[in-house]
């Protein structure tokens, strides 16, 4: 298995900057971190290698020369026992950042993740708050093989009282987090290992509004919402179609618990056509709770909606050809758009 080494924080500004800057995916990761601990010392980050490494893809070099070991904590390789530790810094004051390496491995903290985490506000009858953030980084592409590769986001977004995010750009990616740490409920934000080298704009010091989408694209022929990796290959999609006469509006989803309904539906309500790019298996995915929640709130489709997903028969393989193969592809969300309209 590869890991990512090259070095990063060359392009990030010192903690406080203000005003919009050029950034990685990876180096908005660790500015937001880094902000956050300035503004709020409460604020800390555990996992497996984030001291000295910097993180399995370096999201947190530099962290530890700054801020010390007592908040960039390295643990050990036991998912559930950490996430429990954060849970019980949270509700003496701290606010915990958990870093999961993969989000493969989310199934090991599971009992925390499912049975604790986002039931103990609720079972505290409101007198306790979770204030802790799980960074978990998914997705296929770098053949990191079949135990390395899934998201699981729609997993995460059938439970009540936790929040998902998902990041698609270097914008994104610092927003969503800081919104995450400044949130008193237990947040999940989902990382692309294959975006962290894309490079974009960053709003320094800017906190994305919890269960609001991001329209990236106006058009008036079919929207494609999106979420991660497949926000850039939908925006690929779209240049196509533009230059074939099909207008696409593309919409970042940005959160699957809470989504952003009236977002979609507006758009939706314009167009009368919907692709989803998803890079979950089609069977329970989020983009079959968005179709059900428009057509049961009336949206006058002018063609069915279609979706752009995984096969459900078998996991994300090593193999690059079979790899390429199944996670939804820029040509295959061009397809689908193209069947939406008749083309």
């Amino acid at each position: 298995m590869s890991t990512l080494t090259e070095p990063a924080l060359a392009a990030v500004p010192a903690a406080g900057a203000a005003g919009i800057v050029e950034l990685t995916y990876r180096d908005a990761i660790n500015a937001a971190l880094r902000d956050s601990m300035t503004d709020d010392a409460r604020v800390l980050l555990m996992g497996e290698d984030v001291g000295a490494d910097g993180g399995v893809f370096k999201t947190n070099s530099g962290l530890i020369e700054d801020f010390g070991p007592a908040r960039i904590r390295n643990t050990p390789i036991c998912e559930n026992a950490f996430v429990g530790v954060a849970l019980g810094m949270s509700l003496v004051g701290l606010r915990p950042v958990v870093e999961i390496m993969f989000a493969d491995f989310l199934p090991t903290a599971g009992d925390a993740i499912v049975n604790q985490l986002p039931k103990y506000r609720f079972m505290s009858g409101g007198q306790c708050s979770v204030p802790v953030t799980i960074r978990v980084i998914g997705g296929g592409t770098g053949q990191f093989g079949t135990q390395h590769s899934a998201t699981y986001e729609s997993w995460f977004g059938h439970l009540p009282g936790l929040r998902v995010a998902t990041a698609a750009t270097p914008g994104s990616a610092y927003s969503l987090l800081r919104a995450a740490i400044a949130h008193d409920n237990p947040v999940i934000v989902y990382e692309h290992k294959a975006l962290y080298g894309r490079k974009g704009p960053v709003t320094r010091g800017e906190v994305a509004e919890i269960g609001k989408a991001q329209v990236l694209r106006t058009g008036s022929d079919v929207t494609i919402l999106a979420s991660m990796l497949m926000v850039e290959r939908s925006l690929a999609a779209a240049e196509t179609l533009a230059a074939e006469g099909i207008a696409a509006e593309v919409i970042d989803l940005r959160w699957v618990r809470p989504i952003d309904l009236p977002t979609i539906r507006a758009s939706v309500a314009r167009t009368g056509r919907l692709v989803v790019a998803e890079e979950q298996v089609h069977a329970g995915g989020w983009g079959a709770t968005v179709i059900s929640e428009l057509t049961m709130g009336g949206v006058a489709w002018r063609s069915a909606p279609r979706r752009v997903s995984l096969p459900d028969d078998y996991p994300v393989p090593y193999s690059p050809p079979l790899e390429t193969l199944i996670v939804p592809s820029a040509a295959g969300i061009t397809a689908a758009a193209r069947s939406a309209v008749g083309r």
